[in-house]
């Protein structure tokens, strides 16, 4: 049988491995002044990436152990990783709405209409700044729960003995 110390090694190191595909993810949408349709399903391509290297260890290993281990420290760390994924709901909120506009408009398949997205719908400024709060929040408290997800590694399995 796999001791807690491999398991809680490898969920340390999938959780580790999904920031940089956050932040290449976040890279592809600032460096393109054009958003088409293959840089978006690139982007969400990357995105999905890392998320899923977040959740499986999230959904098969920490949250069922999560009361078995409650301390006040634990409480914090699922806490902020809770609210993690409720800003990445506010931002799906966001995103869905703006993508079902712009495919409306087209923008994707033709993506060089000179026309301000704001002008497309009257919530579309509301849908943005969702969008923008959401991802903002999610990388925020995702950091805080990382590194407190951290913090209970070290402590816990005294790993620099």
């Amino acid at each position: 049988m796999v001791s807690e110390l491999a398991t809680a090694t490898v969920a340390l190191v999938m959780v580790t491995a999904s920031f940089p595909f956050y932040l290449y993810g976040a890279w592809i949408m600032i460096d393109t002044a054009v958003v088409t349709w293959d840089v978006l399903v690139y982007h969400l391509k990357v995105i999905a990436v890392g998320l899923t290297l977040n959740t499986i260890p999230v959904v098969f290993w920490m949250a069922p152990r999560v009361l078995e281990q409650i301390s006040g420290l634990a409480a914090v760390h699922a806490f902020f990783g809770l609210q993690a994924y409720a800003m990445l709901l506010v931002a799906l909120t966001g995103i869905v709405r703006i993508l079902q506009v712009k495919l409306t408009h087209d923008l994707y398949g033709d993506p060089d209409q000179d026309v301000d997205l704001d002008d497309l719908h009257e919530h579309m400024g509301a849908w943005r700044r969702r969008l923008r709060v959401g991802v903002f929040g999610y990388v925020f408290f995702w950091l805080l729960a990382y590194l407190l997800g951290l913090i209970r590694y070290l402590l816990r399995y005294d790993v620099f003995r």
